[in-house]
């Protein structure tokens, strides 16, 4: 079952700096050597070395050069912004507002054929009516305090979605019950949601399940997550979000995906749960 995927991101960032303590041992240079051929603090060769604070560009090549292993820069460098890029927070990726993310994940939705997507607390990006997305991307960036721009933000999610009706992509989609009752919007626009839901399950390349609340269950709710064929796991935490590359973790993840199916109603009883949801607006 999966573990927390920020001991992953730690592993990277280990990983890198193992790296560099080795071309400093290699060379046989101290800390301080080190830092002084760099021109730093020592310390800051100390925070590096042991995976505290993530080394910049131009920090890898100093440290390269110091060691006699300019060589060994490039692929350092690009182990570590694959690290530093498996964990980006949210204030971090909404600095400038919301809309641009959308727009950035385009060309990841459009060359993926088959979305497997875990949601535990809000309606799916891909399924979400223009309503229901606005009501939720007010409530986010007001929580972040992060710049304003839901209206645009809005028209570039829904421009996004239109994978589900387009082209070759095939959506598996596991929605928790209580998905159906969380208001993180008005009721009116709750229950437009909650049709559109209804709506989509007929199309023939959509396979929506939801999770009884009730259900017996051999996976505990995790945090929602999306995957994009076999080649990468996104899993959204309250802080950041975190994307998942190697292959042993998607396994793991696509693991708890089918056992969490397992525990999933469609069709005509997932329909009820649905249609119970929306009596319960009214």
């Amino acid at each position: 079952m999966p573990s927390s995927p920020l001991s992953s991101v730690e592993a990277a960032r280990a990983a890198v700096a193992a790296r560099l303590q080795g071309l400093m041992k290699d060379a046989g240079l101290t800390g301080q050597e080190l830092a002084v051929r760099c021109g730093w603090h020592k310390a800051k060769s100390s925070r590096i070395a042991r995976g505290i604070t993530p080394p910049s560009d131009a920090d890898i090549r100093a440290w390269c050069a110091a060691c006699g292993f300019e060589d060994q820069a490039v692929d350092i460098i690009a182990a570590s912004r694959n690290a530093q890029s498996m964990y980006v927070e949210w204030k971090q990726i909404h600095r400038d507002g919301m809309r641009h993310i959308h727009e950035k994940t385009v060309p990841l939705y459009q060359r993926t054929r088959s979305f497997r997507v875990y949601a535990s607390n809000v309606m799916p990006g891909m399924l979400q009516t223009a309503g229901y997305a606005t009501g939720l991307l007010k409530a986010i960036t007001a929580f972040q305090g992060t710049p304003d721009d839901v209206a645009d933000a809005v028209r570039a999610r829904q421009a996004r979605s239109r994978v589900v009706r387009e082209g070759d992509h095939r959506f598996a989609i596991l929605l928790e019950e209580t998905v159906l009752y969380y208001r993180v919007t008005d009721d009116a626009a709750m229950g437009e949601q909650l049709e559109y839901l209804l709506t989509v399950m007929g199309q023939p390349n959509v396979s929506l399940g939801v999770i009884p609340a009730r259900a017996r269950r051999t996976v505990w709710p995790l945090e929602a997550f999306y995957a994009f064929d076999d080649q990468q796991v996104a899993v959204e935490t309250l802080t950041a979000e975190i994307n998942l590359t190697t292959p042993g973790e998607i396994h793991t993840y696509l693991r708890a995906f089918s056992e969490l199916s397992q525990a999933a109603v469609r069709g005509t009883p997932a329909r009820d749960l649905i249609a119970k949801a929306i009596t319960a607006l009214e």
